[in-house]
């Protein structure tokens, strides 16, 4: 009983830090636009930015997940968070712009060292009947994080432009803190040398792992996992900055149309998303969500009124938010006993997306701040295109597969 109350309490210290990373890393959305006044910047240095974080992300996701076989778990979870306070701290004090990507670099390693040791403490925790609970109450803490980050950020701005940002490094000190007095260390030293045992002879390089994806038979499925969200990233990238310059909108205005939106998304999610996927199919769910966020992105450009730009970025959202699990889902469902190697190409696939995306769009921003948006309906409709000829592959190998079951044998 005891144990397992440590248990719980250990998770929710776990979903408050794994909160708090995806809270300060949605802070920066609303703020952004005021913050390209005041170190005047344009949107390539935004872009930049927003790329430097995921680049720093995902070459350090793999250290970090061996560093905490080796060491531990809580050791790089404490050293993560004092990392992510200062990139939150650095991004406070900024007059330059090399200091923003200074502080982008360590809150991708902060967030690339808490993030692989907590589920892995999270998978220590819990056994084998209790770890989809477990993972799916991480999983909540990032939503939430993702939600309100955007909504924490534009309210505190009207306090002060850097007050979200000194905000969420000290909530971070102060997690950090309770982590080293309150947190017991989930792995023994026994353990600890076994991984490192298993881990001998077992280390390809994400290059390698890339180069070689093309023969696995979800690879068109990866494929739409960089497009959509190469497209998508093209959108919410510049999104605070269109609405700033073309409409005069306030970090207010802005946290609130992304926290609607996202929390719309999460309810979906959290109800009828299984519904959806049961009834209508991973497949279809993805051509629909593709099509109305190509058609709606594209509608940004054409509305005006208030309501109007909050009704299609509402879509847009919803769209988003249904589409990457659904894309998840379906590569989850090709990829048979290989489901760890899977997730990981999934999200190395999505976090080159997510590099590529923002950078365009910057560039594209300081061109004419109508063309990241034609960008990315451009692109989203041709992965919609690439989807249906998926679709009719699965099809056609379906038939010819209950064609030959069908035969009578010789």
């Amino acid at each position: 009983m005891a144990l397992m109350l440590r248990n719980r309490a250990a998770l929710l210290l776990l979903m408050f830090n794994i909160f708090l990373v995806f809270t300060g890393i949605g802070l920066v959305v609303p703020i952004m636009p005021t913050f390209m006044n005041t170190l005047h910047i344009g949107g390539s240095i935004v872009g930049l930015l927003t790329a430097t974080f995921s680049v720093s992300q995902l070459i350090c996701s793999p250290i970090g997940g061996r560093v905490s076989d080796r060491i531990g778990r809580k050791k790089v979870i404490i050293v993560g968070m004092a990392i992510f306070a200062v990139s939150e701290f650095l991004f406070g004090i900024a007059e330059a712009p090399w200091l923003l990507f200074v502080s982008r670099i360590l809150g991708g390693i902060g967030a690339a060292l808490i993030m692989p040791a907590v589920m892995a403490y999270t998978a220590d925790i819990t056994t084998d009947e209790e770890r989809a609970k477990g993972m799916g109450f991480i999983n909540a803490a990032i939503t939430t994080g993702f939600i309100i980050g955007p909504g924490i950020g534009g309210f505190l701005a009207e306090f002060g432009i850097r007050v979200p940002f000194f905000a969420a490094g000290i909530a971070a000190l102060i997690s950090g803190v309770v982590t080293l007095f309150v947190l017991p260390e989930s792995l023994s030293p026994e353990r600890r040398a076994e991984l490192a045992a298993q881990a001998v002879g077992k280390r390809d390089s994400l290059l390698k792992q890339l180069a070689s994806s093309y023969r696995l038979p979800y690879f068109l499925s990866l494929v739409i996992v960089f497009v959509s969200a190469f497209g998508l990233a093209n959108y919410e990238t510049v999104f605070g900055l269109f609405v700033d310059h073309k409409f005069g909108f306030t970090a207010r205005d802005i946290a609130v149309i992304i926290t609607f939106g996202s929390i719309a998304g999460a309810v979906v999610q959290a109800t009828i998303f299984g519904w959806l996927l049961n009834r209508f199919g991973e497949q279809s769910v993805i051509s629909v969500c593709l099509a109305a966020a190509s058609v709606f992105v594209l509608l940004t450009l054409f509305v005006h009124e208030y309501w109007l730009i909050v009704t299609v970025t509402f879509i847009v959202f919803l769209s988003i938010d249904i589409l990457r699990p659904a894309i998840g889902t379906q590569i989850s469902r090709r990829a048979g006993d290989q489901q760890g190697f899977a997730a990981g190409l999934n999200s190395a696939y999505s976090s080159l997306g997510n590099i590529a995306g923002p950078i365009v769009a910057g560039a594209l921003f300081d061109v004419n701040l109508n063309y990241p948006y034609v960008s990315a309906a451009i692109v989203l409709f041709l992965c919609f295109l690439l989807v249906l000829r998926v679709g009719r592959s699965d099809r056609e190998r379906a038939e010819a597969m209950g064609a030959e079951t069908a035969s009578p044998r010789a």
